[in-house]
């Protein structure tokens, strides 16, 4: 059985690095073997300052996100933590989540590649009963991304992501 892995972005911004780093983890995702697709709050929520979002795109993000095996979350690091377009989307959905393993990809223009986002990213998923995976990919000095260095560290996750998966399938 294929996982359904959806790829969460964590911002919004149009051009964004993150924006660059996440279809590259769609890319690897597929070739890996997951079902996924990229899922961007600029498509979902109507308002960026307040989370709203039509009920229609509510439900159909919600069958999203339902079917999904897991998730990896693409974000950047703004100010030590994680972009409040990602919170507002991550609030909208509770029993979605439940139980569910979830990859954090941090992306920074700096040498730490969002390491602080993703700590405080990975007590926020612990909140929505999620299950933050051990590994995580850290994308540092993203304005000179090179793909290959990062395709080690992404098969690791998958790899734990997968096993996880395969476990809770049970």
């Amino acid at each position: 059985m294929k996982s359904f892995i959806p790829i969460i972005l964590g911002t919004g911004r149009k051009g964004s690095n993150s924006l660059k780093v996440a279809n590259f983890v769609l890319k690897e995702a597929q070739s890996y073997g997951f079902d996924s697709q990229l899922i961007n709050p600029r498509d979902w929520l109507d308002s960026p300052f307040t989370g709203e979002m039509e009920e229609e795109k509510r439900n159909k993000l919600s069958e999203i996100f339902q079917k999904a095996n897991g998730f990896i979350i693409v974000s950047p690091e703004y100010n030590h933590s994680f972009p409040g377009e990602l919170k507002l989307l991550l609030d909208n959905f509770y029993e979605e989540y439940k139980e569910k393993p979830v990859g954090i990809c941090g992306v920074s223009i700096g040498m730490i590649g969002g390491a602080r986002m993703v700590e405080q990213l990975r007590l926020v998923c612990l909140e929505f009963s999620m299950m933050p995976l051990k590994n995580a990919v850290y994308f540092s000095n993203v304005s000179d991304f090179d793909e290959e260095k990062f395709k080690e560290p992404l098969k690791n996750l998958f790899d734990e992501l997968k096993h996880y998966c395969e476990k809770l399938a049970k």
